[in-house]
Order: C-alpha cells, then sequence, then structure tokens
C-alpha cells in the first residue's frame, strides 16, 4: 500500500488484546470571545442573564464535564431566544442567555450540581459568598463585575482578586488626567445598582428602590490602574464631586435599566445644589421626582450642616426624597433623625453591632422602633446574621451581597431568614 501522500501521524505500537486509550482534545477556552463580546454589546445586554458554573472549585474535573455541560445548555436552547455557552481557561464555564423560565434554568444548574458533587467535592465557597456551583444573574446588574473576572483569568490564570497589590495614592497630576478622561469617557458601564429590599413582605421580594453608584474601583483600573484613587480623602472628595456630574450627565440621557425603578442617587451636598443638578431636575416630571432619593453621606453631611438645610428645603419643594448614609449604632442612638427630615437611614452592617451590652441593645432598638417618618436601612449586609439581626431589631429594609445572592437564586429574603433562624437554633 502506498502511504507516500498520506498525512504524517503517531503511529501507537499496541499488545494484542490492549485498546488504545482515547486521548481527550484539549478544549478551546473562550475567555477573549466572551470579552470581546461582552465589550461590542455592552449597550445592549438589557434583559440577558448570565450563569456562572465555578468548575474551577471542584476538588477533581476533566474536561468531559464541560462538554457534559455544553450538551446540558444546548438542549434548553430551543426554548430560548438567546442562549451561548463559554469555557473559560481556568475550567469555569459561563452561559448567556435570554427568553428561558428561570425556573427550567434552575432546575438544569440544580441537576448540574448534582451530579458533579456525587463524585466530588467543592474545594471552597464560589467568588460570591455562596456554598453553590452555580450562579444565577441579571447582566446589567453585575456587568462591570463580570469583565473584570474575565479581564483577571489573563493574569497567568488567576482570577481577579487574587493578585492584590498595595499602589501608591493618587496625585494632583495623575487626577487631572482622570477627571479629563472622565469628561469624554462612557460612564453607563459603570453605573451600576443594588436593591433595596423589604424582608417584612412574605409572597414577593418587594423592591424599596435601587441604589445608583459607580464603581470606582473598576473605574480606577480602567482609567489609573497604578494609583489608588480612594486613598487620599481630600483628593477623592474633589473627584467624587466632579464625578458626579458625569453621572447626572450620562442620567440625563437616559439609563435604559433604570425605566420604570425608584432610585437612589449618591451625590454629594454641592453636586444637589449645583446648576448641573438644577438642569437634570428640569427634565423630570413631578412624579419622576417622587420616585428619586438623594443618599448623602454623614460625613458630607457634619461637614456641611448649612449645606445640608438647603438640600432639605430644596427636596421638600421639589418632591425628593433623601437618605442619610454611613450611619452606625452610636449615630442611630444619638442623631435625631426626625429634625434631619431624613425618610431613611442607612446603617452600616458590621459584626460589631451584635457585640452591643444589653443596654446598648434596648436603647438602639428602641429608637429603630421610635421613627415614625424615617425608615432604616441595613446596609452592606454581607451574611445571614446580619438580615436576621435586621428583623430582631425591626428594620425592614435590607441590602448587600448576601442579598444579592439570594435574589439572584430566586429565593424570596424572608423564607432565607427564616430557614436561617431555624438552623441556628438546631
Amino acid at each position: 500500500m502506498n502511504r507516500g501522500n498520506a498525512p504524517k501521524r503517531d503511529w501507537v505500537r499496541v499488545k494484542p488484546g490492549e485498546r488504545t486509550a482515547a486521548v481527550p482534545e484539549k478544549p478551546d477556552y473562550d475567555d477573549q470571545k466572551l470579552l470581546t463580546l461582552l465589550q461590542s454589546a455592552k449597550r445592549e445586554v438589557q434583559g440577558l442573564r448570565l450563569i456562572h458554573l465555578h468548575m474551577s472549585l471542584l476538588k477533581d474535573k476533566s474536561n468531559l464535564d464541560a462538554m457534559s455541560i455544553k450538551r446540558a445548555m444546548q438542549e434548553t436552547a430551543d426554548q430560548s431566544a438567546y442562549l451561548q455557552v463559554f469555557s473559560l481557561s481556568n475550567d469555569d464555564v459561563i452561559v448567556l442567555y435570554k427568553g428561558i423560565k428561570f425556573s427550567l434554568i434552575s432546575e438544569v444548574c440544580s441537576k448540574i450540581e448534582k451530579l458533579m458533587l456525587s463524585r466530588t467535592q467543592m474545594m471552597k465557597r464560589n467568588p460570591y459568598g455562596e456554598d453553590s456551583l452555580y450562579s444565577i444573574m441579571e447582566l446589567s446588574l453585575n456587568f462591570v463585575n463580570v469583565i473584570r473576572f474575565i479581564e483577571g483569568l489573563n493574569k497567568d490564570g488567576i482570577g481577579e482578586g487574587e493578585q492584590q497589590k498595595t499602589k501608591p495614592p493618587i496625585t494632583l497630576e495623575e487626577l487631572g488626567k482622570i477627571e479629563r478622561a472622565v469628561q469624554m469617557f462612557d460612564l453607563s458601564p459603570f453605573m451600576l445598582n443594588q436593591p433595596v429590599v423589604n424582608i417584612q413582605n412574605g409572597e414577593q421580594n418587594e423592591y424599596e428602590y435601587f441604589e445608583l453608584y459607580i464603581a470606582v474601583k473598576a473605574l480606577e483600573e480602567r482609567l489609573s490602574p497604578d494609583y489608588d484613587i480612594t486613598a487620599n480623602k481630600w483628593l477623592f472628595s474633589h473627584f467624587s464631586a466632579n464625578l458626579d456630574n458625569s453621572v447626572l450627565k450620562a442620567l440625563n440621557y437616559g439609563v435604559d435599566f433604570l425605566r420604570g425603578r425608584r432610585i437612589g442617587l449618591n451625590l454629594n451636598l454641592s453636586t444637589i445644589l449645583s446648576a448641573n443638578f438644577i438642569k437634570f431636575d428640569e427634565r423630570l416630571t413631578t412624579d419622576l421626582r417622587g420616585n428619586v432619593v438623594l443618599e448623602i453621606n454623614k460625613a458630607d453631611l457634619v461637614e456641611n450642616i448649612g449645606m445640608y438645610k438647603e438640600v432639605v428645603d430644596f427636596a421638600a419643594a421639589r418632591g425628593y426624597q433623601i437618605s442619610i448614609d454611613g450611619l452606625n449604632d452610636f449615630w442611630v442612638t444619638h442623631m435625631d433623625l426626625e429634625y434631619m427630615a431624613a425618610d431613611y437611614a442607612k446603617i452600616i452592617w458590621s459584626d460589631d453591632l451584635e457585640q452591643m451590652s444589653p443596654d446598648e441593645y434596648e436603647s438602639f432598638r428602641e429608637k429603630i422602633q421610635a421613627q415614625n417618618n424615617c425608615r432604616f436601612i441595613l446596609a452592606r449586609c454581607g451574611t445571614v446574621s446580619g438580615l436576621m439581626f435586621a428583623e430582631r431589631v425591626g428594620i425592614s429594609l435590607v441590602q448587600g451581597r448576601i442579598v444579592d445572592n439570594i435574589l439572584r437564586k430566586g429565593v424570596l429574603i424572608r423564607d432565607a431568614i427564616k430557614t436561617a433562624r431555624v438552623m441556628n437554633e438546631d
């Protein structure tokens, strides 16, 4: 037989009775493909959801796992408006989809999780703090975090967050460069929103409003990766005032994912009294102004109490609501929130709240119960213990990473608290 024109191949000598071992092909990774897709479609992410399967956390895994997942996901593609599966270089799998019922997606993910964990185990919690092999999320609410995660994989295959380096504080010269860049920069991919949820509703998750904020660290990585923008308090305060104006400018052109929602705006007092805010205000109807909460940091309030009084009068005249952010138990107990005319007051969750003495706890709880016109929000809740604390002291509104995680799972916040309480009692 003439093999002269045959393609070259490796011949393996096999002994009689032996079978050739199947050599799995090395998978093609989709890091850059997914990154390019997201960057080009950042204005069209409305309605897209994302599944993050944390295969890298499994103790034992193989290329066949990713192939099995692709087959399982593709079986649901006929019922979707869009579905695409991406294999990442750290062994994780990301699925983008649109138009599939959450119950169906959740069922498929649960089956994949059970299949994988039946033969191996997870080595640690996933990056979102969950004991789960999968995370389901709204892409528009997590756009920047997803981009940063994928970009982090390019650093020798190490995920974002594992290569933390101490950066020098930003200089005045560098800040000037950033401010000039921001004026010509599209901020919409860095504008995120986080829900404030009412835990007293047992039938469905009731959203009080969505806090709109700029992902400053993500913006820092894009515009000034070698400096820490937040390290110098004075320069950061100056920068945030300019950033406020950029946010207002972006809102003037409209942000799609804010339509039909009540929103909270993190703004400096000086910004609210500025000409730029007046221009923003003039574009709003009376009804829309009633759906805007002006979030003011406690430090800004203390340093500019006279300006705060002007803002209170302006907000009352125009129909805005006010939230005071950054409070702890001491401020709650000693601040006269009725006099401050605040509609909301945000308490920052900390383990220290559970270390209060019985007298301090009782004073704190009584102050919560005594407020008639001001509603308290327990913010930055990173664990279920924060939600349980809120329930005990009578705080009905919560916000934070654990809230986001529960919502992504499609679980009622109230049910999650009830389950955690039962497990804690056991």
